[in-house]
């Protein structure tokens, strides 16, 4: 393990509390988001009808035209520490092989924040951070994942980093901000500069939490892998794979892309994988 782990600088003052969490009651969503449909438009509209406040939602195998993402780059001035690519936009059909999606509210309306891995015709496999306002299903596309109930991923203007990020937060529909009877799950978004999973252990203990799965999204500051090559690259985008807490400890299992477009998979290793930017997460205990 290093001595130090690797830190970025954000335009803004670091703010004093480093994560946000809401509990909510969970509920399986299996839903169908529709040919002609956008997928945020699609999302917002399916996780509103199972009476969900917010989601973590998971796809594979879906076709989607038009498609249009952006991967991570450097920023192009100092009113943030990194960026984003110009917006790829492949010609036809794109499956998207593998993502995960944290459906939130942003002024009021459906938001979503997605990362995956995708193929356009039989192209090169290619990650990043989609554009589901601009991304529309070709067919119908099968979702499945956890709903909020009570809990919810609200956009707001990040003073430290400067971007508008999810926040965790208790929503208006909750009673109170305890956890609630039965099947429940834990919003939670994380700040930059500290490891991921030491940060997920640790929150977790706090809310009496020793196994659960982890499902999310995120950026980090580099990366390092218990197998394989590390990633230089100082912002990324991430998907969780399969993510895990057992006896307190998390694994992640991730796919994560570099600046210049190279995927990286493994998983993180402990203590030296600090968040770049934000890391949005739903711990579901088990």
């Amino acid at each position: 393990m290093t001595n130090e782990l690797r830190q970025i600088r954000h335009p803004g003052p670091v703010a004093t509390i480093r994560h946000a969490s809401a509990w909510g009651g969970a509920v399986r969503l299996d839903v169908t988001v529709e040919p002609g449909e956008t997928m945020e438009a699609g999302l917002g509209r399916a996780v509103a009808a199972a009476g969900c406040d917010a989601a973590y939602v998971a796809m594979a195998g879906a076709r989607l035209s038009p498609f249009r993402y952006v991967m991570p780059a450097g920023s192009p001035g100092p009113d943030h520490a990194a960026w984003y690519s110009n917006t790829f936009a492949p010609e036809g059909v794109v499956t998207v092989e593998e993502a995960g999606a944290i459906v939130g509210r942003r002024d009021g309306a459906p938001f979503v924040h997605c990362h995956g891995l995708w193929r356009a015709g039989t192209g090169p496999l290619a990650m990043g951070h989609m554009l589901p306002a601009e991304s529309r299903a070709a067919e119908p596309v099968r979702i499945t994942g956890v709903g909020l109930r009570g809990a919810v991923f609200e956009s707001r203007q990040d003073v430290e980093t400067n971007f508008r990020l999810f926040a965790a937060e208790r929503a208006a529909s909750a009673a109170s901000g305890l956890r609630p009877a039965g099947p429940a799950a834990l919003a939670l978004t994380l700040r930059p500069n500290q490891d991921v999973s030491a940060a997920i252990e640790a929150i977790c203990a706090e809310e009496g939490i020793a196994a659960a799965r982890i499902h999310g999204i995120g950026s980090l500051n580099g990366a390092r892998f218990a197998a394989g090559p590390a990633m230089h690259s100082y912002a990324s985008e991430l998907l969780i794979r399969r993510g895990h807490l057992a006896e307190g400890r998390a694994r992640l299992d991730v796919a994560v892309v570099a600046m210049d477009g190279t995927i990286f998979e493994g998983v993180l290793v402990r203590g030296e994988n600090p968040v770049c930017v934000t890391f949005e997460l739903v711990v579901v205990p088990e």
